[in-house]
């Protein structure tokens, strides 16, 4: 190995760590694309509107109070195949289409009853609209029900019950 071309690494090395925090100074959360969905915008609001529909913030919390609309976002997109991300798209848009012509209003600007009323109107319908029902419920369901705020705030679950006292005089 060269040490000159060592040296000459290091050196190089050490500048670029040392003009890193001038150089990352202007960076935001926003402005960073730190989130790339596979949805639009008007597929994320009618998912979240779905997700309010299953599980609506009521005398306790509700899945948009604990960010599970953001969750299903992240699982479609990291954890499913293409074939379901198209399905759960193609599905979405279904939803949006049925409350135009039913209501005259998008699905997320509907009351929770009507946005009810599809979703059950959905569960008879084709298989291919009976799997997104059952997979968008279960889905959302694990994602309320696994959250900080339910399992910890609500339920005050503890993951070890019991504390350990060691050295106790008996």
């Amino acid at each position: 190995m060269n040490r000159r071309k060592s040296i000459k690494h290091l050196a190089t090395l050490s500048a670029g760590l040392i003009s890193l925090p001038a150089w990352a100074n202007g960076w935001r959360i926003e402005t960073l694309n730190y989130n790339a969905s596979v949805f639009s915008s008007s597929e994320q609001e009618i998912l979240a509107a779905v997700v309010d529909a299953i599980i609506p913030a009521g005398d306790s919390i509700g899945a948009l109070t604990v960010g599970v609309d953001k969750f299903l976002e992240k699982l479609f997109a990291q954890c499913y195949e293409v074939a379901t991300q198209e399905n759960v798209k193609r599905q979405l848009n279904n939803l949006e289409n049925q409350a135009l012509s039913e209501y005259g209003k998008s699905y997320s600007s509907a009351d929770i009853l009507q946005r009810q009323a599809l979703l059950l109107k959905m569960a008879e319908d084709e298989p291919d609209k009976k799997d997104f029902l059952k997979l968008i419920k279960s889905e959302t369901i694990r994602g309320y029900s696994t959250s900080k705020e339910v399992m910890g705030d609500h339920l005050k679950y503890k993951v070890i019950p019991g504390h350990y006292k060691g050295c106790v005089e008996i």
